[in-house]
């Protein structure tokens, strides 16, 4: 591989601006249904245990289709890939706003999910095949805009569209861009044939399906129905086929034919960055969680008022990622993620401490705002800092384990705070609690949780190197370090 220039040309920017807008648009529609699901349930006259489904199957689907895109990368162009999709996700998105019931609203969710998953692998591989290592720190920035704050946007824009339009607009307002992006896009991404002709393995399909997707629906079960015996044995289910998987990857990499090269995990930065990603999810997911519950349930809140609450924090990230980005490509990784950390897990320990049906507004925007620079200076650092040290045949694998690793420690958030916050209500109505009282001291439990997250952050935090040790990383084309 030769050489990036020092400066992107006009075409990779575009290229890369296409991806950007795109991969938000696929995230966003990730936790936009979150707030609908009341009023679909009542739409379609189904069970809060069936509606539940059009996110489980969201995030069920994302999490067996990501591990497969980095053969997909390996395989195909830029250009097919793009294709495919945005091509899965404009079709998925059209047919929920035109879904005339609940079954084909399923279909529609799974079909925006195959497209949703394959994006942001897709984007953080152009980025390393396209932006020289000196300057990522900046594009990884505009990234982790798409990570972190279309998630946190989704729930304020679908409540400001219930607030005054049908739960289709949700969709129809999507379907333009969608549309504009692939007609943008296509023609300026590479048609270059893909870099090798690895044959697929059938038998890491047959592992990946139950292993990843068995491990996100037993931590979605977990989180709704408790620890019985049939959430725990699909659980250990999930993790034995997991266990093979990660067995027939390593002998299939001896030859590049692994459908999921694990060789990134043998970089200590790409490790030590994975393991931040998933702390950093849970916090993440689990707050998103949390808080909208919180003021639904104690405070009375309506929906729209509950995203516009959250709503500054989100633009706050976006605001930042950029700035972050630049001083990151100056300082390096620890210097940032230390502070960062710091913030979070005191936000989190205030959410757990002070929280009760008095609290007002201003003192929630204000937390969050916090709690939001925490997370600006953490979700950059850890994206670059893993996939830096890359050698350039290794980009697509590692862009696919360090999503779906998000995937599950998304899912894993929601499953250990919804879990804890519902075993401790409980708790405290049992032992004859008041029903607020019970409900705000059930609340606490699950902050801790993030808390904790924060706590491991930090400690990785301060393993990580600054701009110093970065400058004697190996060269991107180097050998890896065991």
């Amino acid at each position: 591989m030769t050489n990036a220039p020092e400066r992107l040309s006009k075409k990779n920017f575009t290229t890369i601006a296409v991806l950007i807008v795109s991969s938000f648009v696929v995230i966003l529609n990730e936790t936009i249904m979150n707030v609908a699901l009341p009023v679909l349930m009542v739409e379609f006259d189904v069970t809060a245990d069936a509606i539940q489904w059009l996110a489980t199957i969201f995030m069920l689907t994302m999490a067996v289709v990501i591990p497969m895109t980095g053969f997909l990368l390996q395989v195909l162009s830029t250009r097919k890939v793009f294709l495919l999709a945005m091509g899965m996700f404009a079709l998925g998105t059209t047919l929920a706003a035109l879904a005339p019931g609940f079954g084909v609203l399923l279909v529609a969710r799974v079909i925006q999910a195959c497209g949703t998953a394959v994006m942001m692998p897709l984007l953080m591989t152009t980025i390393l095949d396209l932006v020289p290592p000196a300057r990522r720190g900046v594009l990884m920035g505009n990234v982790s805009i798409v990570i972190s704050v279309a998630p946190a946007i989704g729930p304020t824009l679908s409540g400001l569209i219930l607030q005054y339009l049908s739960w289709r607009f949700m969709f129809i307002v999507i379907i333009p861009i969608a549309i504009l992006a692939l007609v943008i896009g296509t023609p300026r991404l590479g048609n270059e044939s893909g870099q090798a002709k690895t044959p697929l393995s059938g038998l890491s399909i047959l592992l990946a399906v139950p292993g990843f997707g068995g491990l996100v629906f037993g931590l979605s079960r977990l989180s709704a129905g408790g620890a019985s015996a049939l959430n725990v044995g699909i659980l250990i289910l999930a993790v034995l086929c997991l266990a093979a998987f990660a067995f027939l990857q390593g002998r299939l990499q001896r030859e590049d034919k692994a459908l999921l090269d694990l060789r990134p995990l043998t970089y200590r930065d790409f490790t030590l960055s994975l393991v931040l990603m998933m702390f950093a999810m849970v916090a993440l997911f689990g707050v998103i969680i949390l808080l909208p519950m919180f003021f639904t349930n104690v405070l009375g809140m309506e929906t729209l008022t509950t995203g516009l609450v959250m709503l500054p924090g989100g633009l706050l990230m976006g605001i930042l990622a950029p700035f972050v980005g630049r001083m990151y490509d100056k300082v390096g990784p620890r210097p940032l993620v230390v502070p960062g950390a710091l913030v979070l897990t005191a936000v989190l320990f205030a959410y757990a401490l002070i929280l009760d049906s008095t609290t007002p507004i201003w003192l929630l925007v204000v937390l969050h705002l916090a709690m939001s620079l925490g997370m600006a200076l953490i979700f950059t650092p850890a994206f670059t800092t893993a996939l830096n040290p890359l050698p350039h045949h290794l980009h697509s694998h590692g862009s696919a384990l360090l999503s779906t690793l998000q995937q599950l420690g998304g899912a894993m958030g929601t499953a250990l705070v919804v879990g804890v916050v519902a075993a401790t209500t409980a708790s405290k109505l049992a032992a004859g609690s008041d029903e607020l009282v019970a409900t705000v001291e059930g609340f606490a439990p699950g902050f801790f949780v993030g808390a904790a997250c924060g706590v491991g952050i930090l400690v990785i935090g301060f393993l990580m190197g600054g701009k110093k040790e970065l400058a004697a990383q190996e060269p991107e084309n180097a050998p890896a370090m065991h």
